[in-house]
């Protein structure tokens, strides 16, 4: 069963939470960051992308950035910004997107249970990233970014968060992009952590090179500790556990740059080979099998059915599309390193699939329908791994609200 526990980390003072808590790392260039944190010396960006405080010509990896995180870090610490708890806690956090509301427990998870598929992954890590985030974790002694997990509903674990929203948070703030972060503070947490130990397992919605990070990380601490014994809080990593029926998948949409030196009109022949193909009237797909491509200033539906009896990867839309058309006839096999393929978040919308090619940047886009959490679900069951950029979840978790250190 999945093993969590509450934990005694450090959390931002409750009237510098909304600086202090900033976007994932991941989802902002330097460019971004640095705009994002401009103003705000309490911003967790100044740890998570600590490059911004460095010139920019600097390597995002070298030694210098993870010691300027380091000295961030502490600093943050030392002048109040971040707080340590009194004693171990979890917490509730509940995010408000428009009417979507989700609300999670944050707690921490043993690596093992990573490590032994209790906590099961659907996708690949790329090693520069994976590196990055250990070498981070690893020279703050900490997990400043909780990795996003998902489990089947139960009533009993319902019935406690119910419980606990009726009373005052600890945080509540909008953030700047109008998504509202709540945080109830729960001692202990014996009464959850008791309902979640009847969890057989839980998922890795968003946050795979946090996980594999964290794992290795951990690894590395025990080779390292002669008198290790288990205990240790390296062995657990910071996660916010949301029920299954509550998440939201967007799209994850995909620009590629060339038709692969064919004309525009060979190029719709090969996709009328390869899908039931035309003129769309609307840009977004309505349901699985379902695949909108934006073409030199027009909208085209690409229908599709998996064979019967596929396996959960071949029902993939994103499957489809790349094993029908992208690796075939636009010669992009590999979209994990491609440089003519770009993915684009469905918080975009398909406006910026428009704009990619009306601008020359692109020269076809395609508009999916978004993955589904029983789709990924049953994908990890059969321990398969889902093509790239298959999932875009929203709203983000934000980092800094709650840090687990070791």
């Amino acid at each position: 069963m999945l093993r969590l526990k509450a934990f005694q980390g450090l959390r931002p003072a409750p009237t510098l939470v909304s600086e202090v808590a900033c976007v994932p790392y991941d989802v902002v260039d330097r460019e971004e960051s640095a705009a994002l944190a401009a103003g705000k010396p309490n911003s967790l960006l100044h740890v998570d992308r600590a490059e911004i405080d460095l010139p920019p010509e600097t390597d995002p990896y070298s030694d210098a950035v993870y010691a300027k995180a380091h000295e961030n870090f502490v600093a943050l610490q030392q002048r109040g910004a971040l707080i340590r708890e009194t004693e171990p806690c979890v917490y509730l956090y509940q995010q408000r997107m428009d009417s979507h509301v989700q609300t999670g427990l944050a707690a921490v998870c043993h690596i093992e249970d990573y490590e032994r598929d209790i906590i099961k992954k659907h996708e690949k890590t790329r090693r520069d990233k994976e590196d990055d985030r250990t070498r981070l974790i690893g020279t703050l002694s900490a997990n400043t970014g909780p990795v996003f997990l998902t489990y089947r509903d139960s009533a009993e674990i319902d019935a406690l968060v119910a419980d606990v929203l009726k009373g005052a948070p600890l945080y509540d703030f909008t953030a700047s992009d109008g998504i509202q972060h709540t945080v109830w503070r729960v001692p202990r947490g014996d009464a959850l952590l008791s309902a979640f130990a009847k969890v057989p397992c839980s998922y890795v919605a968003d946050g795979h090179h946090r996980t594999a990070s964290a794992a290795r990380v951990g690894r590395e601490r025990r080779e390292a500790n002669p008198q290790h014994d288990g205990s240790e809080d390296y062995n657990w990593f910071l996660s916010v556990l949301f029920p299954a029926s509550q998440l939201q998948i967007l799209p994850y949409n995909r620009a590629v740059k060339d038709l692969n030196r064919l004309a525009k009109d060979a190029f719709l022949e090969a996709v009328a080979r390869a899908f039931s193909l035309k003129p769309a009237g609307s840009p977004t797909p309505s349901s699985p099998g379902e695949i909108r491509m934006f073409l030199d200033g027009a909208w085209y539906d690409l229908a599709w059915k998996p064979a019967p009896n596929a396996d959960p990867i071949s029902q993939l839309d994103v499957t489809g599309l790349q094993d029908r058309l992208l690796a075939p006839v636009l010669g992009i096999e590999d979209p994990r390193t491609s440089k003519r393929i770009d993915f684009i978040g469905g918080i975009r919308g398909t406006g910026e699939l428009v704009k990619l090619v009306d601008s020359d940047k692109a020269a076809v886009a395609f508009s999916m329908f978004p993955t589904t959490v029983a789709q990924l679900m049953a994908i990890a069951d059969a321990n398969q791994i889902m093509p790239p950029k298959s999932t875009w979840f929203e709203p983000k978790l934000r980092s800094g609200l709650f840090i687990h250190t070791f």
